[in-house]
């Protein structure tokens, strides 16, 4: 039997805010090219998900998108979006999986592509900019995992500006264990603050990697910061004992693939750009270099997820509400 889809679910926070399900006009792009040079050739798709304002609120207020990894929407996305408005944000938690019918992409990333899951986050962020209870200039992005990396690149001015147009922007974004293995080599954001954060033993995406994004960022112009906690693994912001996901398909020590102005693929081995080249092409790349991996971890230990809530709540904070 089909789990039912996000949208579907009544979600209702313990003081009593309930999600409201919003429509998101997106894509289906095979590859950030079509995005930046060719949107009319795009395959559309309306994904959704739900909104939810913290109770007697009154006038424009600031958001926070939540964003999911590979795993799909978690009890922990509901609790971080909780907290926010708990603060006084409102919290949108986005599905990019429902309207695809994906239910996970841990075992075969390729479903649907690094881009559109960016292109969802862009195109969240002009909804919401055109909500009446929101403050389009007051708008962050939280994301996890694959979500940490839709949110790194949904910020990209390359990028964004061919989704929403070059006037909207994202005020800060905190990235949790984000994959970095696509970079624009030009990785101007703007005014938009990043800010990541990722463990020193997560197996499926590389802290090197994330490092190196986060000081191009930096040389770039933008306020970037990186904080590495020590001893964590991937999805430490989970309350969750350590477990094995037998079935994730990995390969964090794989060579960046560089994307060019105008979103072209760069081989690394080629150094050149490729309108055609996709996803899929660069993850058999990996695999056929041997740097793919089966099998990897997630959860946290100790007081891991208080740290990640710490993180969350501060940074927003300090981003959105000082």
């Amino acid at each position: 039997m089909a789990s039912m889809r996000f949208r579907d679910r009544e979600v209702v926070f313990d003081n009593g805010v309930r999600g409201e399900t919003i429509a998101v006009p997106s894509a289906n792009p095979v590859n950030y090219w079509q995005v930046v040079s060719d949107p009319s050739a795009m395959p559309k798709v309306t994904v959704d998900g739900k909104l939810f304002v913290p109770p007697g609120a009154r006038g424009r207020l600031p958001v926070v998108v939540v964003v999911p990894g590979s795993l799909s929407i978690a009890a922990s996305h509901l609790k971080h979006a909780e907290t926010l408005v708990g603060m006084g944000i409102a919290a949108f938690v986005l599905d990019p999986f429902g309207a695809r019918g994906v239910t996970s992409t841990v075992a075969n990333q390729a479903q649907f592509s690094f881009a559109a899951s960016a292109h969802d986050v862009a195109a969240t962020v002009k909804v919401l900019a055109q909500h009446p209870g929101i403050d389009p200039a007051r708008i962050g992005l939280q994301g996890h995992s694959r979500g940490g990396s839709a949110v790194l690149t949904a910020v990209t001015r390359r990028f964004c500006e061919a989704v929403h147009g070059p006037s909207l922007a994202v005020r800060s974004v905190l990235a949790a264990y984000p994959w970095c293995g696509h970079q624009f080599l030009d990785p101007r954001v703007g005014a938009t603050e990043v800010r990541v954060v990722i463990g020193d033993q997560d197996d499926w995406v590389s802290p090197q990697q994330a490092q190196g994004y986060v000081q191009a960022l930096r040389l770039s112009g933008a306020s970037a910061s990186i904080r590495i906690v020590a001893g964590a693994e991937h999805s430490f912001d989970r309350l969750e004992p350590l477990q094995d996901i037998p079935d994730a398909s990995v390969s964090p020590a794989a060579p960046t693939g560089y994307l060019a102005d105008d979103g072209a693929l760069i081989h690394p081995t080629t150094g050149q750009p490729d309108k055609g080249l996709t996803d899929r092409d660069l993850a058999v790349y990996a695999l056929k270099a041997g740097y793919g991996v089966r099998g990897a971890t997630i959860g946290s230990q100790g007081d891991q997820a208080a740290l990640f809530r710490e993180e969350m709540t501060g940074f927003f904070r300090r981003t959105l509400l000082a």
